[in-house]
Order: structure tokens, then sequence, then C-alpha cells
């Protein structure tokens, strides 16, 4: 019984001491090479530069990344939402002129079959300078590669490239930076990101912080001024919304 008694004691302090090393753990994730990102490096509510960790891939920036008011969005390409709130975005960003940045990461839903292709050929059109436009893209024809084979979705990204680039792009490199471990790398960084600000569905947009609740109701705190809503499902009520968050930043 004593030899009995002392194996549990033993279990239980190997327990906890794995306990301890798995929340330790939950702030690192390994790449292709086995190495760790220590996210504790990085402020979750900034533009992130190209590091190793993501690929040499920094964040990309929709409208003004010196902005004085930045948002950060988590999307999926193949997620219907994203792809109906993308031009309400696009549309405050170019209204506002300059007042604010939309930070765009990617979080991938696993029961989308083409999301992470998707999330690969826009950071693989970003390398060559023209990852919003194709993000836009991606966004406007959901409908037509959503569900496509890989040979039909292979085509379609293609063409899209060759789209945006207007014939000027090298498709060739664009196919095989899409297949790169850079790219990936930027797609698990983007993941690991979302993963810690606890971000539970697409899309996510988070201001200071706070969950801007997307399709339903819900409440920020900006500059001591509380901002609720019930919905957003309207774009136009988003819109308004973005604008409301913003002018509350601003001050104004």
């Amino acid at each position: 019984m004593k030899k009995f008694r002392g194996f549990s004691t033993l279990g239980a302090i190997v327990g906890v001491i794995a306990v301890v090393l798995l929340g330790v753990a939950t702030y690192f994730i390994v790449d292709g090479n086995n190495k760790a990102t220590d996210f504790n490096e990085y402020d979750f509510y900034s533009v992130i530069e190209p590091t190793k960790d993501n690929g040499n891939i920094g964040d990309h920036v929709k409208g003004n990344a010196d902005a004085p008011v930045l948002i950060f969005e988590y999307a999926d390409y193949q997620c219907p939402g994203c792809a109906s709130i993308n031009p309400r975005v696009n549309k405050v960003i170019e209204e506002l002129d300059g007042k604010l940045g939309v930070v765009y990461r990617s979080f991938l839903l696993s029961y989308h079959q083409n999301g992470t292709a998707a999330a690969s050929a826009a950071e693989a059109a970003g390398l060559q300078g023209y990852w919003k436009e194709y993000a836009d893209k991606l966004f406007e024809e959901q409908a037509e590669w959503e569900y496509a084979s890989a040979s039909e979705r292979t085509a379609l990204f293609d063409k899209y490239f060759e789209e945006v680039t207007n014939g000027e792009g090298d498709v060739e490199k664009f196919n095989q930076d899409l297949a790169s471990e850079n790219v990936s790398k930027k797609i698990s960084f983007d993941m690991g990101i979302g993963k810690r600000v606890d971000v539970g569905g697409t899309p996510a947009f988070y201001i200071d912080g706070q969950l801007i609740n997307w399709g339903s109701a819900g409440e920020v705190t900006v500059n001591g001024k509380k901002i609720t809503w019930e919905s957003t499902r309207s774009g136009d009520d988003f819109v308004k919304l973005l604008k409301d968050i913003v002018a509350a930043k601003l001050g104004e």
C-alpha cells in the first residue's frame, strides 16, 4: 500500500507539472520545422511585420496601415458572411478617407473544403503585390469556387490571378508560392493568433481587444463611450456601427 500511495503521489505531481506545461504551451505553435512560435512576443492588436514566424509575410491592411483607428478582422474566404460584409467594409474604409485601417487575418473553418486553398492563393497573390485585389475577387466569386474540385479550383484561381493582375502577374510563381512553406506559415500564424483572441466564428472584428459581434446584439466601450447594437445583419447597420466606433475612438 505504501508503494501504491507513493506512486499515486508521484503521479499527481507529474499531472500538475503536465497541466502547468500545457498552460504554457497554449501560447506556442509548431511550424513545419518543428520550431515553436512564442506568441508572447507579439502584440495582437497592432500591425505585425514580416518575421520568421509568419513566413516573412506581415499583416495585410485594408486602407491606411497608419490610420488612427485600427480594427482587426478574422475571416475565411469560403465564409458566406465574410463575403457579404467585405464590400461594406471596403465602403467604410473608402468613406472614412484614411481614418480607418482594417487588419485582415485568416481564420479557417474546418468544414470549408476550399478555405485553405483560397487563403493560400490570396497570400501567393500578395507576394506579387495583389493581395487586396485577389482577396476581393475571391469573395466576389465565392459561389463559383467554394465547392469546386481541386482541378477546377486551380483553373479558377489561375484565372482570377490573371484578371486581377491584368495579365502582368507571374502565374508560375503564383502557383509555386501557393504551395510554399512560407505561405503555410503565414496562415498557421494567423490561425494561432485567432485562437488566442478567442475567435469563435467568422467574420470576427475587434476594436481595442473587444469583439464587434457581427450579426447579433453586442456592445463595446471606446474612449469611455459605450456603443450598443441589436443586430448588424444588415450591411447598412454594420457600416453605421463601424462609423460610430471610429467617431468614438477619435473623440468626434
